[in-house]
Formats: structure tokens, C-alpha cells, sequence
């Protein structure tokens, strides 16, 4: 829901919402070089107001914007301050047409170091795999499961996920279960694949 303004984070949680997500996204260093519409500091007020409704804040980073390794580490600090309950790592999918297209400049290794950085430096936060994991982890996607909480499952925003069968076999396959299922999922409900996003007819979330 983007920005927050005043009363609309009690508003939510008068209303039953339970967390709020909303990204810083990059280092406060390197924020202006990517955003023009708003501010870093309009980003960790929202973030704020939705602590001090009562809302679980949800809020973590997108990586490979061109950003430095130093960088990174200043953005997982300034998450640990701003005392994000969970924190999604994004990983850039550069889109044609986008300012960002062809910024390739992640590499597994680095995504994996960069998701255990977190972990030591928020010990106690839920560390999540979120967009572009498939894209940038690759075949190193197991071994961040081990250090990370949860991973999204599905489609995300502007783009479609990995398959839902293969995530399921990924936890089950590195020893985890998921919270409130059964260690044997039954058949009839593991998600079916989903094909809308870019690169297909249909639009995202249609």
C-alpha cells in the first residue's frame, strides 16, 4: 500500500491486519541514485508509523542495483535498527525497458554470502527468499534455505515465480516442513503451476 500517512496504520489494525510490508530497499547511501519520488526518510517513517500502531513491520532489500558490498551491510544494519520482524531479500530482475535492464551484477556466490550477512547481522529476525532467488541462486537455492526462515511460493509482483511443486520438494528435500502442514501434504492440495507475468499473455495476478 506504499507510504503511510497519518491514522492509516491504526486504521489496518483496527481492521484486522496483523503486519505491514514496506521495503526500504537499498541503502540510505544509495537510495537517492535509484528513487527520485520520495525520500529513505519517507520509507523508515512509514515503517515506524506501522511499528507504533501495533502492525508488524515486514521490511528488508532489493540487491544488485549497482549497489556496493558496503552498502548492502549499511542497509542490514539500518533493517536491525529499524527492528523489522522479518526481512524479505530481493534479488533484481532487471526487465527490459526498465532503468535497471541488463543490470546483471550478482553472481550465487555472492547472493548466498549476502543472505548469511543478514543472518549474522539479524540473528533473531526471520530472514525470507524473495524475488528473482530462482534467477540469482540457482543451483545454490538449498543451501540459503538453511540459513534463511521462509521463502516466498509462487508468482511475485511483475514477474512469475519458481514452480510451486518444485519449492514444496526444496523444503522437503533439505529436511524442513512447513509450519501447520503435515510432514505429508496431501496431493490434492499442493498448488497448481501458475503461468501469468511477464513473458506470458497474462498479466501478473490477473
Amino acid at each position: 500500500m506504499g507510504i503511510l500517512k497519518d491514522g492509516q496504520a491504526e486504521t489496518l489494525r483496527n481492521a484486522g491486519a496483523d503486519a505491514y510490508n514496506h521495503n526500504v530497499n537499498t541503502a540510505e547511501s544509495f537510495h537517492d541514485t535509484i528513487v527520485q519520488t520520495h525520500t529513505y526518510a519517507d520509507r523508515t517513517a512509514t515503517i515506524e508509523k506501522a511499528k507504533s500502531s501495533g502492525l508488524s513491520p515486514c521490511s528488508g532489500l532489493i540487491v544488485g542495483m549497482g549497489e556496493s558490498d558496503e552498502q548492502v551491510i549499511e542497509a542490514l544494519f539500518a533493517l536491525r535498527e529499524l527492528d523489522s520482524d522479518s526481512i524479505p531479500i530481493n534479488f533484481l530482475i532487471p526487465f527490459d525497458g526498465t532503468p535497471m535492464e541488463g543490470q546483471w551484477n550478482l553472481t550465487p556466490a555472492q547472493c548466498l554470502r549476502i543472505v548469511a550477512t543478514a543472518r549474522f547481522v539479524c540473528p533473531d529476525r526471520e530472514i525470507r527468499l524473495a524475488g528473482g532467488r530462482e534467477i540469482h541462486l540457482r543451483s545454490l537455492q538449498p543451501l540459503a534455505l538453511q540459513v534463511a526462515n521462509s521463502i516466498f511460493l509462487g508468482d511475485y509482483l511483475t514477474s512469475e515465480g519458481q514452480a510451486a511443486e518444485e519449492d514444496l520438494a526444496l523444503i522437503r528435500d533439505n529436511g524442513f516442513t512447513i509450519i501447520g502442514q503435515d510432514e505429508t501434504p496431501d496431493p490434492a492440495r499442493v498448488p497448481a503451476l501458475r503461468r501469468r507475468g511477464a513473458g506470458t499473455a497474462a498479466e501478473a495476478n490477473a
